[in-house]
């Protein structure tokens, strides 16, 4: 059985930004696997960290990220993926205090916290491929996971996803990654599409803040996917030529922003 390994820095980036070829990628016998990366609880959480959760309609006495790793558990099962959750801060308990801070500069360095909780899931799956985000919008936890995934996967079994929703709001925008010896790979998620839609819309604390409720979700990635593919809904990744199942090298890449 091959193995596909998604890192999500958060419990819904996998879904949205992924979710069809992970369903597909089952249908085909594949071991899917979506490792989220920063889903610690924190107790009587205090300033922007608060906000975050009162913003979704939350209140105070709420586990945040207990309810999202509920949300999580939903959504893999709807891809028939294997959630693993690893035990790290998100960046609004790390010091960075309001909406902008996410977008900034790095101001930690997580990364070298979250590099051996990463190799530990990559020693025991031995996976054929891993998927990482590309850095779309550039949020701080974004780019952490970045750092810390690229010195660990071989380059020949790396591919990197476009992130989404930020791919949505700016199909356009700068990227983390160096792309060189990449191409840009077109998957044709049609099979996938569905399964995906009903992923991402089980992180219900989430889509009403990112777009707008569950049907306008649904809607924004459908429309998303055909925009992707032109003839056909997609999801497009960066990869070495031939990584990715069913990738079609189409057009040029973005430039890197490192």
């Amino acid at each position: 059985m091959r193995t596909a390994v998604a890192l999500s820095p958060h419990l819904d980036d996998a879904a949205f930004s992924c979710g069809g070829l992970l369903a597909m990628l089952r249908d085909a016998g594949w071991r899917t696997v979506v490792a989220t990366i920063f889903t610690r609880s924190v107790i009587q959480p205090t300033g922007f960290a608060l906000a975050c959760q009162l913003d979704k309609g939350l209140d105070a006495t709420v586990d945040y990220m207990a309810l999202r790793r509920a949300e999580d558990a939903v959504a893999c099962a709807a891809l028939d993926a294997e959630p693993r959750w690893l035990d790290f801060a998100e960046a609004p308990h790390r010091g960075y205090d309001s909406a902008p801070a996410l977008f900034g500069p790095i101001h930690d360095d997580v990364w070298r916290d979250i590099s051996p909780a990463i190799a530990a899931i990559l020693a025991e799956l031995q996976p054929d491929l891993v998927l990482s985000p590309s850095g779309m919008g550039g949020h701080v936890d974004h780019r952490h996971v970045i750092r810390a995934a690229l010195p660990l996967v071989p380059a020949a079994q790396h591919g990197f996803y476009r992130d989404t929703p930020y791919a949505i709001r700016n199909p356009h925008a700068s990227l983390h990654v160096d792309m060189g010896g990449l191409v840009c790979a077109v998957v044709d998620i049609a099979a996938g599409l569905d399964r995906k839609i009903a992923a991402s819309t089980a992180y219900g604390s989430q889509v009403g803040f990112q777009f707008g409720g569950a049907v306008p979700a649904g809607s924004a990635l459908r429309q998303f996917a055909w925009a992707e593919g032109g003839t056909f809904p997609a999801e497009t990744f960066y990869a070495p030529p031939g990584l990715v199942p069913g990738g079609v090298t189409r057009g040029s890449l973005e430039r890197a922003t490192l």
